[in-house]
């Protein structure tokens, strides 16, 4: 089946009224499998039938993979502490965000999801009820929980579930922001490893960013929090934000966004800092810009437009739109495939890899990844991650 990229303009945005509509009783519902129009249907999705099935999971746990909806079932969870642009809003405020992500995952790639809004924010609390919960899903999507605290609840959870976790704010985007630099790359004909990176914030985005640009072999990456550039030893820092100091900005560059962009050949901006347009003159030719922040990009795609070769955003109203629907569905749909336990670093580099293989017989400057439509991504990625997860065993080191 051959895609034709959509490059059209996009159309009016939806007015006030249809997205109330549209949110009305919730955006989520769920329809039965098994037919129930009489007795004997009922005899045997429910009483008595389905004491048998249960008697079998009672002797072989195992059959539970089977015999319910378990290891097709992704628990989206969040604190509502940073809700897309709306940061703490809390759990109830971060439900319709939830049921959206949920929807994503069943039209993207098929699974079934089920949002889980929790009224604490401490970890601990977190921990122990999705330990407690364990029985009821197959994976857990980490949504929209706020930096630090982020890192040590993947981790904890990674440790503490026998099951897929991922934070996708941080490692959706880092997948697909790697995808379309490899991108921009080829178009360029150029090695990602020459790269010199500047990623502008340092919350869970620019350092999972970070990570996976450095793990994909990228040696000249600098991040910058609101304080400046992160160098060893420089105070304020957090222990996630000292250990990347430790791994990046290897020409010692200290200062702002000002000095890191000197010569630079990529902007990655994931805070809502501005950019001065004349500090894109600072880069070098055929510059690179990301800017990510929504709705309000860093600079404007058109500004920016005027001083580098290649630009992205995470809007869906300019071309080259970062957008982690190109990675989360498939990477928990390959992951459940596989059987896997977790989600590694090999897998999300697979992850990447398959994004770009859709793009790449039609990439340009202004298609550096795939559209968010586009039917192929998620079964890509799904068979790329699942194909990673059953080469490599599952190492809580590669986390």
């Amino acid at each position: 089946m051959t895609i034709v990229p959509d490059r059209t303009l996009p159309t009016p945005g939806p007015t006030r009224e249809e997205i109330f509509a549209a949110h009305e009783g919730g955006k989520l519902s769920i329809e039965p499998t098994a037919p129930l129009a009489n007795a004997r249907d009922l005899a045997i999705a429910y009483t008595p039938g389905v004491a048998e099935v249960s008697r079998a999971i009672a002797d072989d746990a195992a059959l539970a993979a089977r015999y319910t909806w378990t290891n097709r079932l992704v628990a989206v969870v969040s604190d509502g502490t940073a809700v897309l642009g709306l940061g703490d809003i809390g759990p109830r405020a971060a439900l319709p965000v939830m049921e959206g992500k949920s929807a994503l995952f069943k039209a993207f790639a098929g699974l079934n999801s089920i949002p889980i809004v929790l009224d604490t924010v401490d970890v601990d609390e977190i921990v122990e009820t999705l330990v407690r919960l364990r029985p009821s899903f197959g994976a857990v999507n980490l949504e929209d929980v706020s930096a630090p605290r982020c890192f040590e609840l993947e981790r904890r959870l990674v440790e503490a579930l026998d099951c897929p976790v991922m934070h996708d704010d941080q490692h959706g985007t880092a997948i697909v922001l790697l995808a379309a630099l490899r991108g921009a790359c080829a178009v360029q004909v150029r090695p990602l490893a020459d790269l010199r990176v500047v990623i502008s914030g340092a919350g869970a985005a620019g350092i999972a960013c970070a990570r996976i640009l450095l793990a994909a072999g990228t040696r000249d990456v600098t991040v910058l929090d609101s304080r400046g550039i992160l160098v060893p030893g420089r105070a304020g820092m957090t222990e996630e934000k000292a250990r990347l100091a430790d791994l990046t900005n290897p020409r010692g560059t200290s200062g702002g966004v000002a000095e890191a962009l000197d010569g630079a050949d990529v902007f990655v901006g994931l805070s809502s800092t501005s950019l001065p347009e004349e500090l894109l003159t600072r880069m070098a030719p055929e510059a690179i810009v990301f800017a990510l922040s929504n709705p309000d990009p860093e600079v404007h795609p058109d500004v920016a437009a005027r001083h580098v070769a290649i630009v992205a955003t995470g809007r869906s109203d300019f071309p080259n739109q970062i957008n982690n629907v190109l990675a989360f569905p498939g990477v928990f749909r390959g992951a459940l495939d596989a059987g896997a336990k977790r989600i590694t670093e090999s897998m999300k580099l697979a992850a990447a890899d398959a994004i770009l293989a859709v793009a790449r017989d039609d990439l340009a400057v202004d298609r550096i990844v795939p559209s968010p439509f586009d039917p192929r991504v998620a079964p890509a990625v799904a068979a790329a991650v699942a194909s990673a997860a059953r080469s490599v065993p599952d190492s809580p080191d590669e986390q």
